[in-house]
């Protein structure tokens, strides 16, 4: 089950993002820069994709990790997961965060990250004076655990 989405070049060197396999849940988005970067452990860094896309109105994308650039490189998005909201249409962008101990490299066609495209809700918030009670109720960090 699919969609179809616009989606703009911005670079002639920009990557389409592909599916890893036909059950992929996270289509992987592609390093689109001049040269390599280097990102130095603790260090945060805007790596381009060179795209723009159409996401339909009812979708948001979700900018996730990659699995193995993480666990080998130390390298995933500062922000832990990008929202990407349907209104935008500017450049696909990926905050690199260097979580290890060593300089890493980026190459211009790497996969640096997944977008993952899911239906959302848009609450209609409300003031009250109570909230219903649940068994639950105010139990925070660590509460179901008990």
């Amino acid at each position: 089950m699919g969609f179809s989405m616009n989606i703009k070049k911005l670079n002639e060197k920009a990557v389409i993002p592909t599916y890893g396999s036909a059950a992929a849940a996270g289509a992987d988005l592609y390093a689109c820069e001049e040269s390599e970067i280097t990102i130095c452990p603790g260090e945060t860094k805007l790596i381009h994709t060179g795209l723009a896309m159409e996401i339909p109105e009812g979708l948001v994308g979700l900018i996730y990790a990659r699995s193995g650039m993480a666990s080998k490189k130390g390298l995933a998005p500062a922000n832990k997961v990008g929202v990407i909201d349907s209104d935008y249409r500017g450049e696909i962008m990926v905050a690199l965060h260097n979580h290890g101990t060593t300089a890493q490299t980026v190459a211009s066609g790497e996969r640096i990250a997944q977008i993952v495209f899911t239906p959302y809700m848009a609450a209609e918030f409300s003031v009250v004076e109570e909230l219903g009670n649940t068994v639950r109720g105010a139990g925070g960090f660590g509460s179901t655990g008990k």
